[in-house]
């Protein structure tokens, strides 16, 4: 079987217009996918060069088969059942700013780049006192944006004509401002100039977006079956469900340069995305963030598993049906309806969604898709809602290490993050643990342990889950 690339493979080769800022499978498989099928059905035309964002990724291995890779999307359309494997040539090459800095900056300098679309986990949008305009390159991404659109700003001398127009796909509300923040930060801290901000306020848009297509990632189960189905030899293969949703808060003017919504996508133009985002941030990313590591420590491997399963699918419905729904402001008819599609999308037959593919980040995923639900329900209720404190205990469990049957545990995240776990587990006290965790203000942006009746109640979890295994905890909570 012949290896994936543009010698063996017949594909189009686009202009680069889209610099992206992540590799991996979510963007493959959502914004790739979209900006394939609108040069299928329009004039769109755009190529995507991807950037690594970290100095680790899989930049390499995207050169090697010359961007090209194989998206496999299947599921339930109008009752008709869907398994489609499709090749995807959008990407032209990848670049490693930490290698191969001067060929990132040079994107700067090419006159056709007008969009910058990233998903750097919701960790990634944050601002970097320690980044230097000289560094090569910046460590976060924001810093890297700024270097770039400097460099932008200069080759063309101002030219307003030449602004990017940027649309974060991380999950963070209002992603489009926190990232136009950070920007502002940098600009200031790197003192690049008024005639630079102004530029950068009037020649380039950040638009705030919300993306939603569940992304299992690479499909080990079944991969030979695939690999044949394609003809060739490819290691970027990525499964995904048919339903997506990207919805950018922008005027007309955008929509008519980034025609997706004028290609049969499921792709909105909003004046506002915040009811979207607030909808589906809670009722299916803060079931997802939770159910995954209480699912996993139960001895289940996928969603769909957690939610048929006859314990922890009461839990993953408590969750969302008694803890999570109460705490949005939409009328109920319409919250219960998009839950109960939740459901059927987390069930899907056709997709394997491994839940240690969610963990990656768990604690920025917990404070931004289920702490503001937990704190506005004992707002709202009087008192603390069990099933998703005992999610964040079954998260920092999760972090703990150690095996489950055979398989070690080796959680992914911030380094800083690890090692307070690890430090905190040594002392075998759950109190000292709890209280630790939720004291620790770089994770969470305040001291948690603030909210009245959290430390004990978490500390009691983290305990029974110790002592007598995640099933018995989870019993606990919803028998």
């Amino acid at each position: 079987m012949e290896r994936l690339n543009r010698k063996s493979a017949q594909a189009a080769m686009y202009p680069e217009k889209i610099i992206q800022f992540g590799e991996g499978n979510f963007l493959r498989a959502f914004v790739d996918w979209i900006v394939w099928k609108t040069n299928k059905t329009t004039d769109f035309n755009a190529g995507v060069v991807v950037v690594q964002p970290i100095d680790r990724g899989m930049v390499d291995v995207l050169n090697e088969q010359d961007g090209l890779y194989h998206l496999n999307l299947q599921g339930i359309d109008k009752g008709n059942p869907v398994d489609s494997l499709e090749m995807i040539d959008v990407i032209t090459r990848g670049i490693n700013p930490y290698r191969d800095f001067d060929d990132y900056m040079a994107l700067a300098e090419n006159p056709e780049i007008r969009f910058v679309i990233s998903n750097t986990t919701e960790a990634g949008i944050a601002f970097d006192p320690s980044c230097k305009l000289e560094d090569r390159p910046a460590s976060s991404y924001p810093g890297k944006l700024t270097q770039l659109l400097y460099r932008r700003f200069r080759h063309f001398d101002g030219d307003m004509a030449k602004g990017l127009l940027i649309f974060p796909c991380e999950l963070i509300f209002l992603n489009g401002k926190e990232l136009k923040k950070c920007i502002y930060q940098y600009i200031e801290l790197w003192n690049l100039g008024e005639e630079f901000k102004t530029w950068f306020e009037k020649a380039c848009g950040v638009y705030c977006t919300l993306v939603d297509r569940i992304v299992p990632g690479y499909p080990k189960d079944n991969i030979n079956e695939l690999l044949e189905r394609a003809g060739f030899e490819d290691k970027l293969v990525v499964k995904a469900e048919i339903f997506h949703l990207w919805v950018i808060e922008a005027p007309e003017s955008v929509a008519e340069e980034f025609p997706a919504d004028k290609a049969g996508l499921n792709v909105l133009f909003v004046p506002s995305e915040a009811p979207y985002h607030e909808r589906k941030v809670t009722l299916l990313n803060g079931p997802h963030t939770v159910l995954s590591p209480v699912g996993y420590l139960s001895g289940l491997d996928t969603v769909k598993e957690c939610v048929e399963d006859p314990l922890v699918g009461k839990f993953v419905r408590k969750v969302m049906y008694g803890e999570l729904i109460e705490t949005l402001d939409l009328p109920m008819p319409e919250l219960k309806q998009f839950a109960d599609a939740v459901i059927e999308r987390f069930v899907n037959p056709y997709v394997k969604h491994f839940v240690t593919s969610i963990m990656l980040n768990s604690f920025p995923k917990y404070r931004t898709r289920d702490l503001p639900g937990l704190k506005t329900y004992l707002e709202r209720k009087g008192e603390l809602p069990q099933g998703l404190v005992l999610g964040l205990a079954a998260i920092i469990t999760y972090y703990k290490g150690g095996k489950r049957g055979d398989t070690e545990i080796v959680p992914a995240d911030d380094a800083a993050i690890v090692k307070l776990l690890k430090d905190l587990w040594a002392t075998d006290d759950t109190d000292k643990v709890a209280r630790g965790v939720l004291g620790a203000e770089f994770i969470w942006g305040e001291d948690l342990n603030a909210i009245p009746g959290l430390a004990g109640m978490l500390a009691e979890k983290l305990a029974l889950i110790r002592n007598e295994g995640m099933r018995k905890a989870v019993e606990s909570v919803v028998l």
